[in-house]
């Protein structure tokens, strides 16, 4: 009588699966700031830096230091030495009387917004891998930019957006330069000064060149 044995059963050598570890898993990137906040941000940054450069608004209006140029000459030595001393001032002043004549011309306003959106979320901020699309057509860059181009000129030369501009810079211009030949310079440190630079705005050339250039990479970023 053969005898019964006990089944064997067969026994698996069970391999535990190791968990991915915490660590091994790839660290995701940090959010980079969008492309169009940095560049706020450098523009902010250049403003707060150009207007802690201003003199005292009391030195500008000080009555007692006006008096009438004797000669033509008299009065351009005087303009150049109070716009190198009073520059920053000067450009407040002038931005103020923009900004006032844009208020007072809302529709201007609006155009004026809508053609700088338009450059900036449809050209300089959007990703070339995401093409221009409207009303079911896509636009290459080459288009994007030939419409801009053309929408620009009409904001500027077809509507009231560019008289309004001009004359307020006009307006601007006229007050620095009564004020500039009016105002006696004697009193005023000019020698700790730099050069007079030539040009309305050049002081603003060594700031906006570095707001510029550290907004470029985020304009690059997004366009690549």
């Amino acid at each position: 009588m053969a005898s019964t044995a006990p089944p064997v059963l067969p026994i698996s050598n069970l391999q535990t699966v190791p968990s991915a570890a915490p660590s091994s898993v790839e660290s995701q990137p940090p959010i980079a700031t969008p492309a169009f906040r940095a560049f706020i941000n450098n523009i902010s940054e250049t403003v707060r830096n150009g207007l802690s450069q201003r003199r005292p608004w009391a030195e500008l209006a000080d009555r007692s230091a006006f008096s009438k140029p004797e000669t033509i000459s008299d009065a351009a030595v005087r303009i150049r030495k109070n716009y190198s001393y009073f520059k920053v001032n000067y450009l407040s002043v002038a931005t103020a009387i923009v900004a006032f004549s844009l208020v007072t011309h809302p529709f201007s306003l609006v155009l004026l917004l809508s053609l700088l959106a338009s450059w900036l979320f449809l050209y300089l901020f959007r990703p070339s891998d995401q093409p221009l699309a409207i009303f079911g057509r896509v636009f290459s860059d080459r288009e994007t930019l030939g419409l801009l181009i053309l929408f620009s000129i009409f904001v500027v030369f077809l509507t009231d957006v560019g008289s309004v501009l001009v004359s307020a810079v006009l307006v601007g211009v006229a007050l620095i330069c009564a004020h500039g030949a009016f105002r006696a310079p004697e009193d005023l440190f000019l020698d700790e000064q730099e050069p007079a630079a030539t040009g309305f705005l050049s002081f603003l050339g060594g700031a906006a060149s570095k707001a510029a250039a550290s907004a470029a990479p985020a304009v690059v970023a997004a366009r690549v």
